[in-house]
């Protein structure tokens, strides 16, 4: 497992980290606590010291998991959580005040449920689980954050921004008062290469890659026929027969360029993830022991060559699964 830089915050966490959105159930169909235990603890033997969970997941289940298995770690375990929105939108809406979503003692509060959850003093990160670029200037979420790491609930603290709209992290990491945003990246959602990475990098802001297999459109196993189970999250996503055509087309495309590289789909789509310096760790999500054997795998690969980086680029899809 190789490390990097989160940023300015004087850690380093594994280029791969451990998404436990699925882990909390509910909106991932199937798994069990023993299989999401023993992933989890395949993970920490693989190396991987960071993992991102959130208050939302599985209301605080993911936590509870996740707490169990980092109180029990022999080594240091980093974990990142999230506020979720008090109006429970996601994504956030614009026109929508911040007291109305991030009021300043429900993000306080939001914390000390969370730390509840995990059984753990303090959070290594906190994080906004939305976003809206109407509330940069607004003193809520400044005095939250300020007061969070004050009174060391959170070392660091950043914001989960909307999927699609990269840029609105612009302004916030000018404000040189978020220690790391987390994105959807992607080979299909090519979007932060754009601003919000040299940004970043600049201002030596970490950044968390969500989504690299664009939940699950890159592993190269969907097709028109594909079937998930009523309720999960995938069957909301990939809703209608259009949208998994449209996956299988631009995968199709894709195989075509990747012709004699080596690697699976889903390994060469991590390693696109990585080939960006300013990504200090990717975070695909983790159910089972045989996903994270081979997430983790993907650690010492490094990044794709340049010139591969260049030819993917034709492969940006602009699209809006999310709304």
């Amino acid at each position: 497992m190789r490390y990097r830089a989160f940023g300015r915050t004087g850690i380093e966490i594994s280029d791969i980290g451990f998404g436990a959105w699925g882990i909390g159930g509910k909106q991932w169909i199937g798994g069990s606590d023993e299989e999401s235990r023993a992933a989890l603890q395949r993970a920490l033997e693989l190396g991987v010291n960071f993992i991102d969970t959130a208050l939302a997941y599985g209301d605080g289940h993911s936590e509870e998991l996740v707490g169990e298995i980092v109180r029990s770690a022999a080594s240091k375990v980093y974990v990142a959580t999230k506020v979720p929105p008090m109006n429970k939108q996601w994504p956030a809406k614009a026109g929508i005040g911040i007291e109305d979503v991030f009021p300043y003692d429900y993000v306080i509060r939001s914390t000390e449920e969370s730390l509840r959850n995990l059984k753990l003093d303090a959070v290594d990160l906190q994080q906004l689980h939305v976003w809206n670029t109407e509330w940069t200037e607004r003193d809520e979420w400044k005095r939250a954050f300020e007061d969070l790491k004050k009174s060391g609930k959170a070392k660091a603290v950043g914001v989960s921004l909307n999927a699609g709209d990269p840029d609105s992290g612009l302004e916030l990491i000018r404000t040189g008062l978020c220690d790391s945003v987390q994105v959807v990246y992607n080979i299909f959602d090519q979007s932060p290469n754009a601003n919000l990475l040299p940004l970043a990098l600049e201002h030596q802001v970490g950044v968390l890659a969500r989504v690299p297999l664009d939940e699950g459109a890159l592993t190269g196993t969907i097709t028109e026929d594909t079937v998930f189970e009523k309720g999960e999250f995938r069957d909301w996503y990939f809703r209608g027969l259009d949208r998994k055509r449209q996956v299988v087309e631009h995968v199709d495309a894709l195989r075509v360029d990747l012709t004699g590289v080596k690697g699976s789909l889903p390994e060469i789509a991590l390693r696109y993830c990585l080939s960006h310096d300013a990504v200090s760790s990717v975070i695909p999500g983790m159910r089972r022991v045989s996903t994270v054997e081979s997430s983790c795998s993907v650690s010492d690969l490094g990044g794709l060559p340049a010139e591969l980086v260049e030819k993917l680029k034709k492969h940006a899809w602009v699209k809006d699964f999310h709304s």
